[in-house]
């Protein structure tokens, strides 16, 4: 085997959803959304190791996710079989961000998987190109791998750049699990809100059309959004369960979350225009 880099170790964070309409549906069930992504300074860590040629493991567990399901091994051989590179890896993820939360986690590990495989290999393949690679994998992978605040439409994967106010989140993680095809196939789900013009646009003006249907089906995210909601303008990030509120300054989100009810979970985390590899090669 020839020899590899040392180990690796990167940063795979959450992302919010600050508003997210859907505004039509494909003739192949795929639904046009209009969301805007923004980063937060908190999520997953993915650490890389050498591995005999042309195996790809993962030696973290992730339960209930058998080894060709999990993303982050998919996106090793999605990229190994683009580049037709013969090179292995280990793959060690840190779990902070819950499964079916809305915040990104398997969809940012999986972007982080692609653009460190990308250094460890030596393989100088573009940005843009990994982002193409990950649309493969889920359509919120390309915004992890192009690294901007950006605002989407599509499915997701027409990424507009875009400057987003500093600003500190609560977050809250309500005890449940919500799988997305369930709540983008609701019957009852809006599909028809009208397409904005982002220019000039204030993202306090958006909402979520998932919301609603989320909260019939899991009271609990109702349950923490209505407190949140005593706070400021809480709403819920991608197809839940996370619920967040924004504060102009640390100490603001301090104050709430020493607040949250008992037995309650979340964290606070600051907003970032960027993602902390942009720039990393």
């Amino acid at each position: 085997m020839e020899n590899l880099k040392p180990s690796l170790i990167l940063p795979a964070p959450a992302k919010l959803n600050l508003f997210l309409h859907v505004v039509g549906r494909r003739e192949d069930g795929y639904h046009l959304i209009e969301t805007l992504f923004t980063f937060l300074d908190y999520g997953d860590t993915v650490t890389f190791s050498a591995a005999p040629d042309g195996t790809f493991t993962r030696t973290s567990e992730l339960a209930g996710v058998l080894p060709e399901q999990d993303l982050c091994i998919r996106a090793a051989r999605l990229l190994a079989k683009f580049a037709g590179c013969s090179k292995g890896v280990a793959l060690s993820v840190s779990k902070k961000l819950p499964m079916g939360g809305g915040l990104g986690g398997g969809s940012s590990d999986a972007a982080t998987v692609l653009v460190g495989l990308n250094s460890f290999w030596e393989l100088g393949i573009s940005r843009q190109t990994l982002a193409e690679i990950g649309l493969q994998l889920g359509a919120d992978v390309p915004v992890f791998v192009l690294g901007n605040s950006a605002f989407a439409e599509g499915v997701g994967e027409v990424l507009s750049p875009i400057e987003v106010p500093t600003a500190w989140y609560v977050v809250l993680v309500p005890p449940v699990s919500v799988p997305t095809a369930l709540i983008f196939n609701a019957p009852e789900l809006t599909r028809s809100t009208p397409r904005i013009k982002i220019v000039g646009f204030s993202e306090v003006e958006g909402h979520n059309d998932l919301e609603p249907v989320v909260c019939s089906r899991f009271p609990e995210v109702k349950d923490h959004l209505k407190w949140l909601r005593s706070w400021g303008n809480a709403k819920m990030t991608g197809s839940g369960c996370c619920v967040f509120v924004d504060f102009l300054t640390e100490s603001q989100a301090q104050t709430c979350f020493a607040e949250i009810p008992e037995g309650w979970h979340g964290f606070i985390a600051q907003g970032l225009q960027d993602h902390p590899l942009k720039n990393w090669n």
